[in-house]
């Protein structure tokens, strides 16, 4: 017997919202993350606005103590930690770095780039021949695993602890690989998520590549537009997203609040074949990534009831919204609704899947579908497929069922998967 898997606690550092109350808050209301950064003007960005969450000294002080901080320069580690210790507490329980190892309890935390802004730190250094000066965290923030590492630690978690990484993908692979673990019965609990950091040396590489918007540095809230005919690239952002998963066996026993069930989902690539290539996708593939995602979850193309869309504002929205109709066979009217939560936070590259996972799961718990901004001038072949009311650009109070989220990432890789609301 295979478990059943629930969601029972939340973590989230945004651009728009730090912590569930705010982020829901600007959810509901189409509050946008994006601001002007004078530091890519001076460094000749072509795009000089971003999604940087508002982390302060002070919410920084509630996570690590003045030891942990010194020296300490990774945005994305901070970031995850914050958001990971979160949905730990979310979930009912407590982080005491005393307290006992925790052998049903693993942890998936991904990431693209792990503390960019410490390895420059530690180049220079090496450089200057300073390098006895460089500190004993410098390997901890810089490894691919420095995320996980460093919260399992702080929450004595003694099951499968791992980073992925696959890019625009990661956060939802992540939720899918403690999904699975759980479903097979060889952990209780799995801390999921993933993090990415912010700033020119992790940005710089996608203006070079001129894939990021040039034309909104005037008016940054209006820069980021999923699905819309003046979409001109997308917006980079950064931040962190958090889950606890658990055997709905564990849930019950611990009378704990349950957001939404997992019902499965599926990874794949599409070889960069038949279109595809590292930076665009292979159409194919995603349609198939959508429809084994049904199957394994048992449930019909017809149940889905919102689309939580990767749709990050490029030329290759219309292809998703194209692949999501011919996968699910609906279209006009009878496409599901859909939204793209990039349009008030940018694009988070690793940390999207995540955040936008916790967005999904928000609307399906609080019965809300959330508005997508700036996409008042629908593409106009977007809106020779699918109603346009099905794209809805203020807040809608909606009764739904099932959610389904996906990501695509660079490398022509995949994910979907399927949240559906809880009911006892």
């Amino acid at each position: 017997m295979k478990q059943r898997v629930v969601i029972t606690g939340l973590g989230v550092v945004a651009p728009n919202g730090v912590g569930l109350k705010e982020f829901t808050k600007a959810l509901k209301t189409g509050k946008s993350g994006i601001t002007f950064h004078e530091q890519l003007k001076d460094l000749n960005f072509s795009c000089q606005i971003g999604g940087v969450p508002n982390v302060t000294d002070a919410i920084k002080s509630n996570y690590f103590t003045d030891l942990q901080l010194r020296g300490f320069n990774s945005s994305g580690i901070l970031y995850g930690c914050i958001a990971g210790i979160d949905a730990w507490k979310d979930a009912g329980f407590e982080a005491d770095p005393d307290s006992p190892l925790d052998y049903d309890t693993g942890l998936v935390f991904g990431t693209g780039t792990s503390g960019v802004e410490k390895f420059r730190e530690a180049i220079y250094g090496v450089d200057k021949g300073n390098v006895r000066r460089l500190g004993s965290t410098v390997v901890l923030q810089t490894m691919a695993s420095g995320v996980s590492a460093y919260l399992s630690g702080m929450l004595g978690l003694g099951n499968q602890v791992t980073t992925n990484s696959s890019a625009c993908t990661t956060g939802t692979e992540a939720v899918l690989m403690g999904f699975e673990r759980i479903q097979n019965g060889k952990a209780k609990r799995m801390i999921v998520g993933s993090c990415s950091d912010h700033g020119p040396y992790v940005w710089g590489g996608f203006d070079a590549m001129r894939v990021m918007t040039y034309k909104h540095n005037d008016t940054p809230t209006e820069g980021s537009r999923p699905m819309s005919a003046t979409a001109s690239g997308f917006v980079p952002g950064s931040g962190a997203g958090a889950m606890v998963l658990e055997s709905l066996e564990s849930a019950l026993e611990r009378d704990a609040t349950i957001y939404a069930e997992v019902l499965g989902g599926e990874v794949n690539s599409g070889g960069q074949r038949q279109g595809g290539t590292l930076t665009a996708p292979n159409a194919e593939a995603v349609q198939r990534c959508i429809t084994k995602a049904l199957e394994v979850s048992e449930v019909d193309p017809n149940d889905i009831d919102v689309i939580n869309g990767h749709l990050t504002a490029t030329s290759k929205d219309s292809l998703e919204i194209e692949n999501w109709a011919k996968a699910l066979h609906r279209f006009g009217e009878d496409f599901p609704m859909i939204n793209a939560t990039k349009s008030l936070i940018g694009h988070c590259l690793a940390a999207a899947g995540s955040i936008e996972c916790v967005a999904g799961i928000l609307q399906l718990y609080h019965q809300f579908i959330a508005p997508n901004v700036n996409c008042q001038d629908l593409h106009p072949e977007i809106e020779t497929m699918i109603n346009p009311k099905k794209i809805p650009t203020v807040r809608m109070d909606l009764k739904f069922n099932i959610l389904a989220k996906a990501s695509f990432g660079f490398g022509d890789v995949n994910a979907c998967i399927l949240f559906k609301r809880y009911k006892a």
